[in-house]
């Protein structure tokens, strides 16, 4: 059972971290929401509190097959100064272990020159912090171990890919059938 990290700040995008938690959960996913600052409850960027299910300290990264970076502001901000956070992407790049973000979290790995090169997506206002990569315009994109979504709107696309990339294609239909996605 694949195990999957949300790391959430204080101030991330709510739907952009449920929606593909919750698809992964239902495909049967280890999903571990971890607070990455302060205690559990995590403010998102429109009010709604959530509880983490642990802190970033109790991360253990010898389980990780997947890290999701949601956007949001300042969400994005505070996960791109958080030395914890870039540790884990750095871990997981060198790893092959997969990286997801969405929104404006892409950010991140462009600053960081991971997605030189590759097929990604982003929110609009953020194409610049990725200025090596090859953005498509899709709402979500897949290269290699990387995958990047364009923003809530593109939640549940990015949930799926989530979900077909960890436990196949098969999976992904399932449940945009038994979500009635289609």
């Amino acid at each position: 059972m694949p195990t999957v990290y949300f790391l959430l700040a204080r101030g991330f995008e709510e739907c952009e971290a449920l929606i593909p938690a919750d698809l992964l959960k239902r495909a049967g996913a280890n999903v571990i929401l971890a607070a990455t600052e302060g205690g559990l409850a995590v403010p998102g960027a429109h009010g709604i509190t959530v509880t983490a299910d642990i802190t970033i300290d109790e991360l253990r990264k010898e389980d990780m097959s997947c890290i999701v970076l949601p956007g949001g502001m300042p969400g994005t901000t505070n996960l791109a100064k958080n030395a914890r956070v870039l540790d884990l992407i750095e871990y997981s790049a060198e790893r092959g272990i997969y990286i997801a973000a969405i929104c404006a979290a892409p950010s991140i790995l462009g600053d960081m020159r991971l997605l030189d090169g590759r097929n990604a997506a982003v929110y609009p206002d953020f194409a610049s912090r990725l200025s090596q990569a090859n953005i498509t315009g899709k709402k979500v994109e897949h290269d290699d171990i990387f995958i990047t979504a364009e923003g809530m709107g593109a939640a549940f696309e990015f949930g799926f890919k989530l979900v077909e990339v960890l436990f196949g294609s098969q999976m992904a239909n399932d449940l945009r059938i038994s979500t009635r996605y289609q």
